[in-house]
């Protein structure tokens, strides 16, 4: 059994409070969480309102669907993105 954890650090440029940038995050992973039954929160800067670090995990017997997921994952945040850009990504499995 294997454990992926991606983090995804984004820039909301758009958002100007708090308030904003909850919304738009939770949208975010409302719709992650929905499309990749994954697990996935909010991992830092919750006191910035123009950043986030997202962190998701994915767990499965075979490395290559870890990868394939987070890929799908990235690219999916990347053709969706509304208000925001990615920043950095990464990942690990264990």
């Amino acid at each position: 059994m294997r454990i992926g954890i991606l983090n995804v650090e984004l820039f909301l440029h758009e958002t100007h409070s708090l308030k904003q940038k909850r919304f738009v995050i939770q949208q975010l992973k409302d719709k992650l969480r929905k499309r990749f039954n994954i697990s996935i929160i909010e991992a830092d800067y919750q006191d910035k309102w123009q950043r986030s670090v997202i962190a998701m995990a994915c767990i499965s017997g075979d490395t290559r669907i870890i990868n394939s997921t987070f890929d799908k994952i990235t690219d999916f945040i990347d053709e969706n993105k509304s208000g925001f850009e990615i920043l950095n990504d990464e990942f690990e499995i264990m």
